[in-house]
């Protein structure tokens, strides 16, 4: 593929004069759409503003290159403008910008485009070639500009059997990285091996760009390396660079700067770079990243991680209840026979995992790897709400494992800062000893302080059911759905369901109600998220979009907390979305005295429910409700 083959001769438009910014991303994206690149002109319009809140595309030299990957975008493709008295894109250099290209890659694309944009870009580094397109008359002479230029390129950079390998004097090695992974990665990359060609130096350089590292360092070549420069505005891997001279920059300097980072190199001028345990950054730039986007950065760390113990103990539990005879003993459905019985084992114990594996992970990406114990062990005493007294109590469930592998993560970080003093003798202790043993202990001390608040939470909303159960039956159901969706398998989920538990051993149609409206309002959120993932695809990332259908399954099957991976990551928006059509649901089981008389079950109990048909009802309003509510509410992926 070729660079002609995503830019199009109506992709091109010459010698335009645009007002600002906005007037110029206004008309790219309208050729864009000319060209039937996009899906949705709005949410690509919203996807390059987001990319432009990160930081200026306008990468200096006259050049701009805005650019988003978003499902919005129907087919890779890029649009240029050439604007010869310059628009101000606050560019780096605070020079006009008179070429812009416009890159829009889609979610899930092969990589063969992002290779195809990435010779672009590096080819935008010559001067003269820049200033030929700017002048240029027509877009058929501008297509031919880039023709010709990247023949040329191509044929340099062939490789000739008589070619000899520059004889360097020092090794250098170099890592780019944006948080888009577009255009910065490879200009930065081009920058610093021109430069260190110029000096008569080979540099190898990994880009890690939306395609993945390409061109990734061996270990060979790092331990031979003098000195690696990292030219990145995101977080890299660095333990692998530990006791190498490595310098730090971002991809603004590697592209208007290299000439200084190279120098640096090749004196030698660059600090050991010693990897204490800590996450680091490998750019000053991320030094300024908010509060609330770190946070985001270590919650999805415990998400992702989750992720699979809840699906692969999610599905085995359903196979269990598919498998088992709900006659023989009610109370017992899903452990009846010895298969059913062995499906759920399993299952069970893939479940017990979640919250020591969300707690242990978070804290990792805090504290990186001593963090990791201290986290499992918060996250496994929110399981057992362990308190002072007693080993097991009333567990605080996946908002109390949030809570424990923060806590983990920034304990341990305090750890490491209290202990830097010790001799230099005593460093090999300190993460096999002190952090655990000291960690586990403290974070112990929390978690029993933190459990019992939440059983005696749990204790006073049970209270209020109870004194509820003979008042409005459908602002009843309302509250005991909604509060299956309020923390999915936390205290108050576990209140409303011993409260129905507790209302089947009366043997009446009040108690068979209410647990009816207990079990719909738990089966709404994992559905919900299911149909949000499919209708409302730019609202959830590509990983969140391949496990959302599973949630059909945890769903149908009453597994409430197949929906917690997708609330922990947003809850502000997520969990009221959830909340309401659970609440939808319960009320309106309650209202065509939906009965149940199983404990558990989901759509396998079906038969023993009175009125089904009214409560699959009641299941479908509810989980459309809270769908659209998800669709409405949660902000597009880029944003």
């Amino acid at each position: 593929m070729r660079i002609t083959d995503l830019l199009s001769k109506d992709g091109v438009s010459l010698n335009q004069t645009v007002a600002d910014q906005n007037a110029a991303i206004d008309l790219m994206v309208s050729l864009h759409d000319k060209v039937g690149n996009l899906n949705n002109k709005a949410d690509f319009k919203a996807a390059i503003m987001a990319r432009e809140e990160k930081g200026s595309t306008a990468v200096g030299m006259g050049i701009a290159v805005p650019h988003a990957k978003t499902a919005s975008v129907k087919k890779a493709g890029l649009v240029a403008i050439t604007v010869p008295k310059g628009v101000d894109y606050k560019s780096l250099d605070n020079l006009p910008s008179k070429l812009l290209f416009m890159i829009a890659a889609p979610d899930g694309a092969a990589d063969t485009h992002l290779e195809v944009l990435s010779k672009l870009m590096t080819m935008l580094m010559d001067q003269a070639f820049t200033t030929s397109l700017i002048n240029a008359k027509t877009p058929d002479e501008f297509l031919k500009l880039i023709d010709d230029q990247e023949s040329a390129r191509d044929a340099k950079n062939a490789p000739t059997a008589s070619a000899e390998p520059a004889k360097a004097t020092v090794k250098l090695l170099g890592v780019t990285a944006c948080p888009t992974g577009i255009a910065h990665t490879y200009m930065a990359a081009e920058a610093l091996e021109q430069c260190a060609k110029n000096n008569g130096i080979t540099m190898k350089v990994e880009t890690d760009g939306s395609g993945g590292a390409k061109n990734v360092l061996t270990d060979a070549e790092i331990k031979e390396a003098d000195v690696i420069i990292i030219a990145a505005d995101k977080n890299v891997e660095m333990a692998r660079f530990n006791g190498k001279k490595v310098i730090k920059a971002s991809t603004a300097d590697a592209i208007h700067h290299s000439d200084d980072l190279i120098g640096r190199a090749m004196k030698g001028d660059a600090p050991v770079y010693q990897h204490s345990g800590e996450v680091t950054s490998s750019s000053a730039s991320l030094d300024n990243e908010s509060a609330g986007r770190k946070a985001y950065k270590h919650l999805m760390n415990g998400v992702s991680h989750m992720l699979p113990f809840v699906i692969g103990g999610g599905i085995l539990i359903a196979i269990a209840f598919l498998l088992d005879d709900y006659s023989i003993d009610p109370s017992n459905f899903g452990s009846n026979t010895p298969v059913a019985a062995w499906f759920k084992a399993v299952g069970g114990t893939a479940f017990g995992f979640m919250l020591p594996i969300l707690a242990g992970f978070i804290a990792q990406s805090i504290a990186d790897r001593p963090g990791l114990a201290v986290g499992f062990v918060g996250g496994a005493l929110a399981a057992s709400g362990a308190t002072f007294a007693s080993a097991q109590g009333v567990p605080s469930a996946f908002l109390g494992a949030l809570v424990a592998g923060f806590a983990a993560g920034y304990i341990v970080n305090a750890l490491k800062k209290i202990t830097a003093g010790l001799p230099a003798a005593l460093e090999g202790i300190k993460p096999v000893l002190i952090y655990p043993l000291c960690g586990t202990l403290i974070i112990g001390i929390i978690m029993c302080l933190i459990n019992p608040i939440v059983g005696a939470l749990n204790s006073w909303i049970y209270g209020i059911l109870e004194g509820m159960g003979t008042g409005s039956t459908l602002v009843l159901g309302a509250l005991l759905g909604g509060m299956m969706a309020t923390d999915m398998g936390g205290p108050l989920n576990k209140a409303a369901y011993a409260f129905g538990l507790a209302s089947l051993a009366n043997q009446n149609e009040t108690g068979y109600m209410i647990m009816a409206a207990i079990m719909v309002g738990g089966m709404v959120p994992p559905i919900a998220i299911a149909l949000a993932t499919l209708i409302f695809k730019n609202k959830f990332t590509p990983a969140e979009r391949k496990s959302g259908p599973v949630n059909f399954i945890m769903g149908l099957c009453f597994i409430t907390e197949g929906a917690i991976p997708f609330a922990a990551a947003d809850p502000i928006r997520v969990i009221p979305s959830l909340m309401v059509g659970s609440a939808v649901s319960g009320a309106l089981s309650m209202l065509f005295k939906c009965t149940l008389m199983a404990p558990h079950g989901g759509i396998f109990v079906f038969p023993v429910v009175g009125n089904v048909i009214m409560y699959l009802v009641a299941l479908l309003v509810g989980s459309f409700i809270s769908c659209f509510l998800l669709g409405i509410l949660k902000k597009n992926v880029e944003q």
